[in-house]
């Protein structure tokens, strides 16, 4: 599959149509252990589902290919993966070097479950070169950067990244959860591992909980692999399937997200109600040009800063129609929501604390005419 363009990797690895019966879309096998032939004689590999499923393998076989990686595991959620990764590579007395702008539920994992465990966190702008040199330390193990970040839309250069980080012995993980593999694919610019919520733009239909690992090449693998088994946060066969059948639409469906954000970035910037405008693919944007350079789209999220200050980006976020307020991100339809109080309430309080004017958009594939509608009457609504 890997001479195969990207929307023919995301509909057909690992997608061999069922040889029994010929049916195009592989079965879900909805079973929870496996007949052996003889003690230890397992088919195909297959014992017991906490171990290996047929459907887990096949959306497995998929990730990877979506991100040029050597192999790829399928968790129950997004923080499930995280947690695996990080207890597989981390031994205590471990420090991981984190951006300033990242997802709550990451910082909570790092400092809050991992911290007791000897695990130390710092977080820097990854954004400045000189910053990551100095935060790096000789028991730094893992660089962990997001980009686009959460909420904020930092990009981070992932090529220089890596050869800073590798240069100091680190290992970098990318959390490709905003992009996707559709616009960016870290492996190929020097990551070694990446994570991904496949809750969202993955699986992209707000139906679905799961998380993913991928990795560059099997450094890893077996330690990661060791954590998904021994604890055994993988994801249901449902789960894989429903994983899997919105991959298959993943280049389409991120297409319009990014046509859409897009749309509505240029309409928020001519809007005296919103005093900055967070996305990439604006050449205002701080990081424009490296995103354009390590992306083949800008993406389907937004954040917008409020001139009138909290209580209007609070009443904002109430005032919408089609935009519903709600966690998450990455499906069809557009969800709006407020850091401060919902995704990121887990920093309030330190240094990576949302601003809290700033409302977040997950824009979907509706009409766009439509939706800046909706942002029109959620303005009008307002008392400013």
């Amino acid at each position: 599959m890997s001479d195969h363009s990207f929307a023919t990797r995301a509909i057909h690895a690992g997608q061999a149509p069922d040889p029994l019966t010929g049916a195009i879309i592989p079965p879900i096998y909805q079973a929870s252990t496996h007949v052996q032939d003889g003690i230890g004689g397992f088919r195909e590999g297959y014992e017991y589902n906490r171990a290996g499923n047929p459907t887990r393998s096949a959306l497995e076989t998929q990730l990877a290919a979506l991100e040029g990686g050597a192999s790829a595991l399928s968790f129950a959620s997004g923080l499930a993966a995280e947690d695996a990764l990080l207890r597989g590579i981390l031994k205590p007395g471990d420090h991981v070097l984190l951006g300033n702008d990242v997802y709550g539920g990451t910082y909570r994992l790092l400092t809050k479950v991992l911290a007791p465990w000897g695990i130390e966190t710092t977080t820097v702008e990854l954004g400045d070169a000189d910053s990551i040199r100095q935060a790096l330390r000789p028991e730094t193990k893992i660089v962990w950067l997001e980009t686009p970040s959460n909420p904020l839309l930092k990009i981070v250069d992932i090529a220089a990244t890596a050869e800073i980080a590798h240069a100091a012995g680190a290992v970098v993980v990318v959390d490709n959860t905003f992009a996707s593999p559709a616009l960016q694919r870290p492996l190929a610019l020097g990551a070694d591992l990446v994570v991904h919520s496949t809750t969202k733009y993955l699986g992209g239909h707000s139906d679905v909980l799961g998380g993913a690992v991928v990795f560059a090449d099997d450094r890893f693998h077996d330690q990661v692999k060791f954590q998904q088994f021994a604890v055994g946060a993988v994801s249901a066969p449902l789960d894989a399937w429903l994983t899997t059948r919105g991959i298959k639409t993943l280049a389409v469906r991120v297409r319009q997200h990014s046509e859409n954000a897009q749309a509505i970035a240029e309409w928020a910037q001519a809007r005296p109600e919103f005093e900055t405008v967070f996305y990439p693919g604006l050449a205002s944007h701080p990081g424009h040009e490296i995103a354009a350079r390590q992306m083949s789209g800008f993406g389907g999220m937004l954040s917008l800063a409020l001139a009138a200050g909290p209580d209007a980006a609070r009443a904002f976020a109430e005032s919408t129609e089609l935009f519903q307020l709600a966690e998450s991100l990455g499906g069809v339809e557009s969800l709006i929501g407020y850091p401060p109080d919902m995704t990121h309430a887990s920093v309030r309080g330190t240094a990576l604390a949302v601003p809290e004017n700033v409302v977040r958009l997950s824009v979907g594939i509706e009409d766009v005419s439509d939706l800046i509608a909706d942002l029109e009457q959620g303005l009008a609504r307002l008392s400013i």
